[in-house]
């Protein structure tokens, strides 16, 4: 009897001891359902965001809606309905061992993507000419340390005879917790930048170069944002300057 009863104490700690640590995950898992974006010229949009357990259903706002569909656990199309146009968009993504290998905007554009052994990703981008051909725009190298994108390198392939034409994205991270890395599957989609990554993005340095019978010519610019986090280090705020991924809003607020 003593035996039954010590075994069953032992199982009754195991068994607290196990919901305790899945409620602290559970407790410190955060899904955004509410951004609030205010422009330079004081524009606010509200974007909602709805779910189906940790998998993203769709998002919504008063310019356009977003519906997601999944495949096997990852994001395999994503339709977007731009409110003012009535246009949608179908972006497709495909995958080989659960890493992406293409995203192909129907009759617009198509990016191929290869893992390489060291980590690194290579990709290239092809656009849909007039006379529905694939021209190659440009091709270039994703640099990741840990699970933060830290690098875009690439090489531009509609230029001049001659001319050679580059672009770098650098991105330099805090230690928080991004909210869109805990939609499942985001973390996959490599065309959206930085956003795939674990930690928010604190700047982008974004330079180019050109190189033309023997001289170079090149420029770079910062761009910061600064962040305000809750109690599970989330970003409840963000300041930003504009930037090539944000070009009009200077302030987002997160709700979860």
């Amino acid at each position: 009897m003593k035996k039954i009863k010590s075994i069953y104490i032992v199982l009754s700690i195991c068994i607290f001891a196990f919901y305790s640590c899945s409620t602290d995950a559970d407790d410190n898992l955060r899904l955004l359902k509410k951004t609030i974006s205010t422009s330079k010229n004081s524009e606010v949009i509200t974007k909602q965001f709805s779910y189906n357990g940790t998998e993203i259903e769709s998002t919504d706002d008063n310019a356009s809606h977003v519906d997601f569909t999944y495949t096997d656990g990852l994001i395999s199309k994503k339709v977007t309905l731009n409110k003012v146009t009535n246009v949608s968009e179908t972006l497709e993504y495909t995958y080989d061992a659960g890493k992406l290998v293409s995203a192909t905007s129907l009759k617009k554009y198509l990016i191929n993507y290869t893992h390489n052994a060291d980590r690194t990703v290579s990709y290239e981008k092809l656009t849909v000419s007039s006379d529905d051909k694939l021209v190659k725009e440009y091709h270039g190298i994703l640099y990741f340390q840990n699970e933060n994108l830290v690098k875009d390198e690439r090489v531009l392939d509609n230029t001049a005879e001659g001319t050679v034409s580059k672009y770098t994205l650098e991105f330099e991270f805090d230690s928080k917790n991004n909210p869109f890395f805990q939609i499942k599957g985001f973390n996959k989609l490599l065309d959206n930048s930085q956003l795939i990554s674990e930690s928010n993005c604190l700047v982008i340095t974004e330079a180019s170069s050109l190189a033309k019978d023997d001289k170079i010519i090149s420029s770079a610019k910062f761009h910061q944002s600064n962040f305000i986090y809750d109690s599970s280090n989330y970003p409840k705020e963000q300041i930003s300057q504009t930037s090539i991924f944000n070009t009009s809003f200077v302030k987002i607020e997160y709700f979860y």
